[in-house]
């Protein structure tokens, strides 16, 4: 057991360069490496805990793997100084607390996400978590922008907001002090089929109309409240042919041109996109003939027209997802009942980030209700978000228990109030490394702009492979001068190949020649069996320290010394050991050479092999069972434990022959078929006599005798012991004596318990007794009715012995 155990355990260390089966690569992801990825970047690559060993000839012989566990690269030898092992660190650079606007220094801004900003270095496959947290200040700035559709159909709605815009501001300013209003218009693009470019019309498409145009900045976002209604007041409406309008030109140029719509870096931004038609996009522009995509900028002229209206196509639903990603803005499309379910397909194609869809009266008589609610639902909903993407190589996960106890997977926390603190817990994980090193990740709630910013540089190479070659490592002497020494493994110079350089084999490589030191030519079986070191395609066996152990064959695959064993001895000591199997020595066989070709160990007293009730199987008796369930066991099957003995049989024999007791008379006594051979002992039993033992109930002593059949003549001889065994006479009188004295003396116990209980109750009482005697006080009374025997009586008058 101790030498597979070692087998075993040697196997394993050796996987390393073996293209080693998959159960051992999931035990040992370090090793999982193949020989063409055996550098310390894909080592390091590999799983967290991989470290590199650089140390020259570390893994010679195949002894260790360089790609280890920090801890076994350290047991087998290597130097700490010459191991890579990058660590994932992380470090916050900027950590502010969260406050309101204002709280720490004064125009101080609103701080709503801490920490600010954070720098990881990373190994890939790690995983790293940490806490964010989010509170919604009190009085948040918040900027927003009216863009409403000028499109004749409007007309009645434009005056309705002349009416609401007081309202509107008021009712935005319970919600925040600090609040800021825009407004701006859109109709369409000013070529056919969109408008109609008749000149009479193309400039005057109704009487109270003014000509078409793409979008317009009427009032860019300002305290001033008042003046939006002046704006929207004096604002014309305008005309096109087709349904849809070109709202999508709007809402690119209002989240592009910051200056020119007044953004604030930090407000929650929300444009109001109100409008009772469908909506232009990418791709329509061609009918007009304007065939150059929507480039995503800002082209707004002194007057806050849209400039290029008419030379680019429209924005794409793509492009718009971006813009609206980018400014972290918050939309809310205020349509009528008719075009309700396309803005909800559009806002369910826009995903991760804050939007909502409203119903818009026909004269827009419920906008500050719509643009309250919409803001609650916007506002009181967080959802974080990031800007990784796959092809990065990077994942990012979210959980958090809102409000809550319970953490749940999740990026949304919903119904959050102004002064609610919420965390987030973040794993970041760098799952491969791509060609990029660095990235910047923003992590930050949906709508607005505070985020959290992650310098995250990814730790996919080694420092040794960047080092200047010197003259101990160009040209290495390890590398027998035929390479350079780079991370401790050789970089072999034109047709040299080798882990040392040392083989000259045009036209082939390292993995090539390991492959001819391979059983079977198979890539997952190991080098030389594990056994060995590849010599330029050849295996080369280990040498043992037990000079008599010897690994041999083409790919070491035989060795001398991991036969069966038996009883702790190779081939038992009956055979030689060849390549893993015994060659046994005449006159013995089995795998383990323990089986002796002679039965001499089987047979039996009656000189046949195993009694006749066995086979005799590699020298030991394998007995039967026979059919009425009878069991022979022992080494030859001459004991029977189970067999029925004939001791009652013969019991009235020996009784009357040797004691003249039992129930045969002397007539039946004469024709017993054997004759007691008395004996003071009986003889030592064989392995077919059987030994009997009786009670004679004539006087209850046990007599013992021993009978033996002679399994070939049947014939019977019987030993009996001649003294019995008898139980000594039991002493009736001193039982009976006994028990009388027993009895009269617990009589004479228990009456002197009982007088010195009742001694000691009768002293109790009289010590009382004497107490209370002494305690006792007497009162002095008289008879009431006794009257004395003289009265005095004394006179008033009478003044005393004066004369």
């Amino acid at each position: 057991m101790t030498m597979v155990l070692a087998v075993v355990l040697f196997a394993i260390a050796f996987d390393w360069v073996n293209g080693q089966s998959d159960s051992n690569v999931s035990g040992f992801p370090c090793h999982a490496l193949s020989r063409e990825n055996y550098t310390c970047e894909h080592c390091v690559q590999q799983h967290p805990t991989c470290a590199w060993c650089t140390m020259p000839g570390y893994d010679d012989n195949n002894r260790h793997s360089r790609c280890d566990t920090l801890e076994r690269l350290k047991n087998n030898g290597c130097f700490d100084d010459l191991i890579e092992n990058p660590r994932t660190a992380y470090s916050i650079v900027r950590d502010e607390p969260l406050s309101n606007a204002g709280e720490t220094e004064e125009e101080s801004e609103a701080v709503q996400l801490q920490p600010q900003e954070i720098m990881i270095t990373m190994r890939p496959k790690d995983v790293l978590s940490f806490d964010v947290t989010f509170r919604q200040a009190v009085d948040y700035p918040v900027d927003l922008y009216y863009l409403m559709d000028l499109s004749f159909s409007m007309a009645d709605d434009k005056q309705k907001l002349t009416e609401l815009g007081d309202l509107l501001s008021e009712r935005m300013r319970k919600i925040t002090r600090n609040f800021r209003l825009g407004f701006g218009s859109f109709v369409d693009k000013k070529v056919m089929p969109f408008v109609d470019a008749r000149p009479d019309k193309a400039n005057r498409p109704c009487d109270t109309c003014v000509q078409p145009y793409g979008f317009k900045n009427h009032m860019r976002l300002t305290k001033d409240t008042r003046r939006f209604a002046r704006e929207v007041n004096e604002s014309a409406v305008s005309g096109n042919l087709d349904a849809p309008e070109g709202g999508f030109d709007a809402i690119v140029q209002a989240l592009t041109c910051t200056d020119e719509i007044g953004w604030r870096e930090k407000s929650r931004k929300m444009i109001v996109f109100s409008t009772d038609a469908g909506f232009h996009y990418a791709g329509d522009g061609r009918l007009g003939g304007l065939v150059v995509p929507n480039d995503g900028s800002c082209h707004l002229d002194k007057s806050g027209y849209y400039s290029m209206s008419t030379e680019f196509d429209y924005p794409s639903i793509s492009q718009i997802h971006q813009k609206i990603r980018e400014t972290q803005a918050n939309m809310i499309f205020a349509v009528t009942e008719e075009q309700l379910s396309l803005y909800q397909r559009l806002r369910s194609a826009l995903p991760e980030i804050s939007a909502s869809v409203g119903k818009l009266a026909n004269d827009s008589s419920n906008v500050v209700e719509l643009v309250q609610e919409q803001y609650d639902k916007i506002s009181q909903k967080i959802v974080m978000v990031d800007n990784v993407n796959a092809s990065q190589g990077i994942q990012i996960s979210y959980a958090t228990a809102c409000k809550g106890k319970i953490v749940n997977r999740t990026n949304v926390c919903s119904g959050i109030k102004v002064g609610d603190t919420v965390t987030f817990n973040i794993s970041l994980e760098v799952t491969r490394c791509t060609e990029q090193r660095e990235f910047l990740i923003k992590i930050g709630p949906s709508g607005l702009s505070d985020v959290l910013i992650i310098r995250l540089n990814v730790l996919c190479d080694c420092s040794c492979t960047s080092k200047p070659l010197d003259s101990i490592t160009r040209k290495a002497k390890y590398c027998n001068g035929n390479g350079d020494l780079v991370c401790g493994v050789c970089q072999c110079y034109n047709n040299r190949v080798g882990r040392r350089c040392e083989c000259e084999a045009p036209g082939m490589s390292t993995v090539a020649l390991d492959m001819m030191c391979r059983k079977n030519n198979d890539s997952r079986a190991p080098i030389c069996e594990g056994r060995g070191d590849c010599d330029c395609g050849r295996c080369v066996c280990f040498k043992r320290e037990n000079i008599n152990e010897v690994y041999s064959g083409q790919f070491c695959e035989c060795d001398n010394f991991n036969c069966p064993r038996h009883k702790k001895k190779l081939c038992a000591g009956h055979g030689d050991c060849v390549c893993q199997q015994c060659k046994c020595h005449p006159g013995w066989v089995g795998r383990a050479c323990e089986c002796p070709v002679s039965q001499d160990s089987c047979i039996a007293t009656n000189g046949k092999i195993c009694n006749g009730r066995g086979v005799c199987e590699c020298g030991v008796c394998k007995c039967f069972t026979d059919p009425e369930g009878i069991r022979y066991s022992g080494p030859t099957c001459e004991i029977c434990p189970t067999c029925p003995t004939k001791c009652v049989e013969y019991k009235p024999c020996v009784m009357c022959q040797q004691f003249q007791t039992g129930p045969y008379n002397e007539s039946m006594c004469a024709q017993c078929p054997f004759t007691v051979i008395p004996v003071d002992e009986l003889p030592e039993t064989n392995r077919s006599g059987v030994k009997c033992q009786f009670v004679d109930q004539a006087d209850d002593c046990t007599f013992y005798f021993l009978y033996e059949l002679d399994p070939d003549t049947d014939n019977v001889t019987v030993w009996v012991r001649k003294e019995k065994d008898c139980p000594p006479p039991v002493p009736v009188l001193a039982i009976v004596l006994g028990v009388i004295a027993g009895i009269v003396l617990i009589g004479l116990i228990l009456l002197l318990i009982w007088k010195l209980l009742t001694m000691i109750h009768d002293r109790r009482e009289y010590a009382r007794f004497e107490k209370e005697r002494l305690m006792a006080k007497w009162d002095t009374g008289e008879n009431p009715i006794f009257h004395p025997a003289t009265t005095t009586f004394r006179n008033p008058a009478y003044g005393g012995n004066r004369l």
